[in-house]
C-alpha cells in the first residue's frame, strides 16, 4: 500500500485532473488523501450570506465526491478563492508542510505550474518548494495533472505548455470520475465547454487514444526517486 495526496486549489480541481487515476489507486488498497487550498467560491460577486452557504455547499460537494471515490474526507485550508497571491507564500507552504509532514505521501498529484489559474500556479511552485528531494522527505514521485479551462486556456511558448509525458490508464475508470465530478455539479457547464461532462469524457478518451487505451488521464512527470 502506497500513500497518495492530491494537493488541489479549488474543490473539483481533483477529480478534474486526477478523479480516474484516484479510482485506480484506490482499487489497488492504496491510501489517497486529498488537501483543499481555497473555498472555490468567495472571488465570486455574491452576498457574504449566500457566500457562507455557497462555501459549506462546496465543501459538502467535496465530501460527497470523495465518498464516490472511496477516500476519506478530504483536508480543507480555507485561504480565499482566486486570491492566493494575496498571501504571503511562506504562509500558504507551512500550511501545506504540516499536513505533508503528517500524511507522509509517496506520491503527489497538484497542478501543472503554467495554468492560466493564479490559485493552480502558487499551488503547484508550493508543493514543488515542500518536496525538495531531502533525506527526510517521504516523496518520491510528483506528478502535475491538468484542468479543463484552465490548462489548456493558457496562451504560452511550447516548451511551457502541458504536453503530458505520463498517462495512467483508467478505462475502468472513467465512470467513477465522471459520477464524483457530478457531485459538482454547480460547476458543470453545458456543452460545448471543456467542463461539461461530454467534454471532461472526450478529454479522457483523447488522452487514452492517444496512448491505445479507451481513457487515460494525463500528466506531467515532475520528478520521480
Amino acid at each position: 500500500m502506497k500513500k497518495i495526496l492530491i494537493v488541489a486549489a479549488h474543490p473539483d480541481d481533483e477529480i478534474l485532473g486526477c478523479g480516474g487515476t484516484m479510482s485506480k489507486h484506490v482499487s489497488k488498497g492504496d491510501n489517497v488523501s486529498v488537501i483543499f487550498l481555497t473555498n472555490g467560491v468567495s472571488s465570486r460577486k455574491q452576498k457574504k450570506v449566500t457566500m457562507k452557504k455557497n462555501i459549506i455547499r462546496r465543501k459538502n460537494a467535496a465530501i460527497k465526491a470523495s465518498k464516490i471515490i472511496g477516500i476519506n474526507k478530504p483536508h480543507f485550508l480555507n485561504f480565499s478563492d482566486n486570491q492566493l497571491d494575496k498571501h504571503p507564500l511562506l504562509k500558504i507552504i507551512q500550511s501545506v508542510e504540516k499536513l505533508i509532514t503528517k500524511i507522509k505521501p509517496h506520491t503527489i498529484y497538484t497542478h501543472f505550474n503554467n495554468d492560466l489559474n493564479i490559485d493552480h500556479q502558487i499551488t503547484s511552485n508550493a508543493v514543488i518548494t515542500i518536496c525538495r528531494p531531502q533525506k527526510k522527505n517521504t516523496v518520491k514521485k510528483i506528478l502535475f495533472f491538468e484542468v479543463p479551462s484552465s490548462t489548456e486556456w493558457q496562451i504560452s511558448k511550447d516548451e511551457k505548455h502541458f504536453n503530458p509525458n505520463w498517462f495512467e490508464d483508467i478505462s475502468d475508470h472513467l465512470s467513477k470520475k465522471i459520477l464524483a465530478i457530478q457531485a459538482y455539479k454547480d460547476e458543470l457547464v453545458d456543452w460545448p465547454h471543456p467542463r461539461s461532462l461530454k467534454g471532461i469524457q472526450s478529454l479522457a478518451n483523447w488522452r487514452g487514444a492517444s496512448v491505445g487505451y479507451k481513457a487515460a488521464e494525463g500528466f506531467i512527470l515532475g520528478r520521480k526517486i
